[in-house]
């Protein structure tokens, strides 16, 4: 409440909400379906059939239908579309084309997304920016497997309104049994995942059947045609009416009598005098300006991008979402989402990445997967990993705690991505269930003997040598070495070596890429304990992967990780082979063996190279000890 009395409020939210209605208004929708349905040119035909071409876009289409279309010297309305030069190649949809025209009754953005499975992920970015879904069914061949799971990942994606577009009627005789039948399929589909009823039209994009206008073939069918539903469609979000949310995008401070909030408001109406709060901090004060470029305004409500200024001297960050004081967003390290997996590469738990929700990006791992949707059956699978285009159950846990909403509450403050930490790379989506409070009444216990008390009392800096290296490289040996000299000059350590510690810690792994990641996960976090009371940590295993060593340097402190690579090339490692695993592996004895059935991925920038074929064990050792000296770890 405002200290005036007002509240975030009816009076508000109803004076934007008939401003808005006084505007021709915006509809954001996407085609998706399984390849080659005609997506492309069903944009095509409704641009076409809308006169929305202009003259020399129709003069080009026309040279471009002779030179590459594929309608039998007819018009290629795909064409308008898809733009990239392989895609027009190929026949197919390949990136997100996105669309942009306007009716005398609406205006419209479209993404026309692709079909194929291994483009799922550019299907799933249109539909994150989309308010209805039209999904193409070629009649022909009915609901398809990549059908069913765009309506899952619609469905997952928050979109309430699905239109089943029956597509190439015109190559089954505009038979209505055949359009019953696949909406009969559909429909059904569509309750087992709690997806709204869809309207379902047929239609012949190539023919402009339905599309546009009625035409003359599915006199049986009385329903809407497809533009003109679009245009009456109410999709009106209440976004508007929904609890305020500001999420901080920038702390603008061109001077020193100025420091305000810049973002865009993602729902709700905000205005100056309202009490809002901080979050994640929960720092409560009030609105005292609300700014755009052309001055102070009376309120904001849900898309305008503004800047706030607060009436107190409050500590906010990009990346805090302000909200009112009382209907905040939940605060949480560890949350229940589903996740659609866009990668090449798999998804292994406890495998750290960058989580990015709202403009925060915090590190993540997800802790447990529990269950892997099948988008065929809606059954609910265990797994291990996550593959591209698989989307499953998940429990995550992040860096700090961030403010959140529920996805299907909001789909601003409950949407995030999952970034490679190595790449930068987006390798997956996400939609937040709800907060998981398992360890709420945890907290770390302040002890008075910490780290730097033990490390002098040992004379010594802590630290952790984590030598990474093939199978026979030296790593156990130049180690081991490493040791004796430092027990010879008074100092403190231990050795964590890969073959001994799965005799107990780690007895219940294998050697499968997950069994590997919660191997090192586990060590990393002994190392890290182990820093913490003061001894210098050598660390030998094989550590195949370059995400899970990054993980490791991240547990302890700046300074105190020294990655060591253990060079030797692999005909030199199988020629020493001293447990004899590399003959083993060859005669296929031996499964995911790194280095012959199993990746490595070799430090790019270790802090140490050694090259055991180049040297002797003795010389690598004492270029440790020296590398230590002059770091100051050894007093």
């Amino acid at each position: 409440m405002a200290d005036d009395g007002r509240t975030f409020d009816a009076a508000a939210t109803e004076a934007v909400l008939s401003g808005k209605a006084a505007q021709r208004d915006l509809l954001r929708f996407l085609t998706c379906g399984s390849v080659d349905d005609g997506k492309s040119t069903l944009i095509g035909r409704i641009l076409y059939d809308s006169k929305l071409i202009f003259e020399d876009q129709l003069k080009s289409l026309e040279r471009d239908s002779k030179a590459r279309g594929r309608a039998g010297g007819a018009l290629d309305l795909s064409l308008l579309v898809d733009g990239l030069q392989a895609e027009r190649e190929q026949g197919i949809t390949i990136d997100v084309a996105w669309r942009y025209f306007t009716t005398d009754r609406r205006k419209f953005i479209v993404a026309d997304t692709p079909g194929h499975e291994q483009y799922t992920r550019n299907m799933a970015t249109g539909a994150s920016n989309a308010e209805l879904a039209v999904l193409l069914v070629d009649a022909r061949k009915g609901v398809l497997v990549q059908t069913r799971r765009h309506a899952t990942i619609a469905r997952l994606m928050g979109l309430r309104h699905v239109v089943l577009a029956v597509n190439k009627m015109d190559l089954v005789g505009y038979d209505q049994a055949t359009f019953e039948a696949i909406r009969a399929d559909f429909v059904d589909f569509a309750r087992r995942i709690d997806l709204p009823e869809p309207v379902c039209i047929p239609v012949s994009a190539l023919m402009g059947d339905n599309v546009v206008n009625r035409g003359d073939g599915m006199p049986w069918y009385d329903g809407p045609t497809l533009l003109p539903y679009l245009e009456e469609v109410d999709v009106v979000q209440d976004s508007v009416s929904a609890p305020f949310r500001f999420p901080v995008q920038w702390v603008n401070r061109p001077n020193l009598d100025f420091r305000g909030y810049c973002g865009t408001v993602a729902s709700g109406v905000v205005r100056p005098g309202d009490r809002i709060v901080v979050n994640p901090s929960g720092r409560p004060t009030t609105v005292a300006r609300v700014v755009d470029f052309s001055g102070d305004r009376e309120q904001a409500a849900a898309g305008e991008s503004v800047t706030l200024t607060l009436a107190d001297e409050v500590d906010v960050a990009r990346g805090d979402v302000i909200s009112p004081a009382d209907a905040r967003p939940q605060v949480a390290d560890q949350v229940a989402a589903h996740i659609v997996w866009m990668s090449e590469e798999p998804l292994y738990p406890e495998r750290g990445y960058l989580l990015k929700i709202g403009h925060a990006t915090v590190p993540a791992q997800v802790t447990e997967i529990k269950h892997r949707l099948d988008v065929n059956t809606q059954a609910k699978l265990a797994a291990k990993r996550l593959d591209l285009n698989e989307v499953a159950y998940c429990n995550l846990s992040l860096g700090r705690p961030v403010p959140f909403d529920p996805y299907e509450d909001n789909r601003t403050t409950g949407g995030f991505i999952l970034i490679d930490r190595a790449t930068n790379h987006t390798v997956g989506c996400g939609m937040i269930a709800f907060g998981l409070r398992r360890a709420a009444n945890i907290h770390w216990q302040a002890l008075e003997v910490d780290k730097a008390a033990r490390a002098h009392q040992k004379h010594q800096r802590p630290c952790v040598l984590w030598f990474t290296g093939l199978s026979g490289a030296g790593k156990s040996t130049v180690a081991n070495l490493v040791e004796k000299r430092l027990l010879a000059m008074g100092h403190h350590s231990y050795i964590l070596d890969g073959d001994n510690v799965r005799h107990g810690l780690n007895r219940d792994l294998g050697f499968t890429p997950e069994d590997r990641v919660e191997n090192i996960r586990r060590v990393a976090e002994v190392a890290r304990l182990f820093v913490d009371a003061g001894l210098i940590v050598l660390v030998s295993f094989i550590s195949p992967y370059r995400a899970e060593r990054q993980l490791a340097r991240e547990k302890v402190a700046d300074g105190e990780f020294l990655e060591v690579f253990v060079d030797a090339p692999l005909a030199v490692c199988e020629q020493r082979d001293p447990k004899g695993l590399y003959r083993k592996a060859r005669a296929g004895q031996i499964k995911n063996f790194t280095g012959i059935d199993s990746d490595y991925e070799p430090p790019e920038a270790p802090e140490l190279h050694l090259r055991t074929d180049q040297a002797s064990p003795d010389e690598l050792a004492d270029e440790i000890v020296q590398a230590l000296r002059a770091r100051g770890m050894l007093k």
